[in-house]
């Protein structure tokens, strides 16, 4: 066992919906790990704003429609399917005929699952890759459906796209909730304090606002200072650096679980060369 490249090691993962997937990763690489789902992702409690997003899409009322992640394309077709059954065949088709923008491979992928595929891809899967990639593009009287990150309104991109004269109409399907009591994530701090956790992985963003509610800052910059960290993508990175976080490992380039295993197996290593 002690050939395993992870032996020893003990990783802190604060994913929730594919938790056993991450989990199963590293364990197979000889890794103990700490469970503490910090978020749950649910379906928007009002399901209307929902349909009625969905309703002008099927209509043709979007000329673009922008992507943030692929939970926000899944959400909306269960909500269809939920709620409004007929609907969702008109949304394929119209989601065809639109321009589509995606922000990193997993909403690229999710259109995938349905056939299509992203006209626009942004290079940097971020808010700010997102404009970059639309900045040279003629938007004037262009109308635009944008999918949310979680409820995050998302000022930069909505006032982005409606100072180059485009028309905005956002929609949240779904939303971030505690998965675990206080004192779950309060005694994961002080496992990290006390050195007992080699790694945490973070896998959104979510999840490290959870992490920061949950004690005075300095307690868990402190916490996180005798911890390797690990971003699964630069959305996250950017969450890390804004509370602090300049030392973290993420992948070069593909932002999944299993690069992100492999970034956390390849760090890990280097530090105990």
């Amino acid at each position: 066992m002690d050939t395993q490249p992870l032996a020893g090691r003990t990783i802190a993962v604060p994913e929730s919906r594919e938790i056993e997937l991450f989990a199963a990763m590293l364990e197979r690489r000889g890794a103990t790990v700490v469970r503490c789902p910090m978020v749950a992702i649910r379906d928007a409690p009002d399901p209307e704003p929902v349909l009625d997003w969905s309703r002008r899409v099927a209509a043709g009322g979007f000329d673009d429609l922008v992507f943030l992640t692929g939970e926000g394309i899944h959400r909306i077709l269960s909500c269809i399917e939920s709620h409004e059954p007929a609907l969702r065949e008109p949304v394929i088709r119209a989601l065809a005929s639109a321009r589509k923008i995606t922000r990193g491979p997993k909403p690229a992928r999710a259109l995938r699952e349905l056939g299509l595929k992203a006209d626009i891809a942004a290079e940097r899967p971020t808010t700010e890759g997102v404009i970059a990639s639309l900045r040279g593009l003629d938007l004037r009287g262009r109308r635009c459906g944008v999918q949310l990150y979680g409820t995050e309104p998302n000022r930069p991109l909505v006032d982005f796209l409606q100072d180059a004269g485009a028309s905005v109409s956002t929609v949240a399907p779904y939303v971030y909730a505690d998965a675990v009591d206080d004192q779950a994530v309060a005694n994961l701090i002080e496992r990290m304090k006390s050195g007992a956790i080699d790694a945490i992985a973070f896998t959104s963003t979510p999840q490290v606002e959870r992490l920061f509610a949950a004690a005075p800052v300095e307690e868990i910059k402190s916490a996180l200072g005798r911890t390797l960290v690990a971003a699964i993508g630069p959305v996250v990175e950017e969450t890390l650096h804004r509370h602090g976080v300049q030392s973290l490992v993420m992948p070069e380039a593909a932002f999944f679980l299993k690069p992100l295993t492999t970034a956390l197996e390849d760090a890990l290593r280097a530090e105990r060369r």
